[in-house]
């Protein structure tokens, strides 16, 4: 399948995004091309289309539904699996960002509890204890409160992203 020019634009700069964010470049680009186009693709449309070896296809896949991105669809008469994504860019990134907090946040967090609860911990000069207790309490608190964003509605999280800085006049 080829592309019209604007959604091989967007397919290719989410790509290169993707490996700023430490994704593969190809996992990008799948999740790129499946929502942009928003219909279900099988492995050897997305191989065609992105020109990308099948083997890197079946792995990124993989990759993508292992962070709850790409659900397999299957279509009458057609024996082949098809991938999707969702189409709702609030809910990608509801995904995203769940996935990045347990995958990444989460285990930081565990990591920081159980070091300040060792003995060697405890022998630890005052600044290196502080710093570490500080970057704990960082983490528990960006995770409490991320948490609590993901709940909110669509709208809501929308009213409370566009208050950015000007939320500082309601706390004051």
């Amino acid at each position: 399948m080829k592309l019209n020019p604007t959604c091989e634009k967007f397919v290719l700069h989410w790509g290169e995004m993707g490996a700023r964010w430490g994704v593969n470049r190809t996992v990008a680009q799948i999740h790129a091309l499946l929502f942009v186009l928003g219909r279900p693709m099988n492995a050897d449309e997305i191989v065609d289309t992105l020109g990308v070896a099948r083997s890197n296809v079946s792995n990124s896949i993989k990759e993508l539904q292992s962070w709850r991105l790409v659900q397999t669809v299957h279509i009458m008469g057609d024996r082949r699996d098809h991938f999707s994504t969702s189409d709702d860019v609030w809910a990608l990134f509801r995904t995203i960002v769940a996935e990045r907090q347990r995958r990444e946040i989460e285990p930081t967090a565990h990591f920081l509890a159980e070091l300040i609860q060792s003995d060697e911990f405890r022998q630890e000069n005052e600044d290196v204890r502080r710093r570490i207790q500080d970057t704990h309490s960082f983490i528990t608190t960006l995770t409490a409160w991320t948490q609590e964003m993901l709940r909110l509605s669509t709208e809501t999280l929308t009213r409370v992203l566009k208050l950015g800085a000007s939320i500082q006049k309601l706390l004051r």
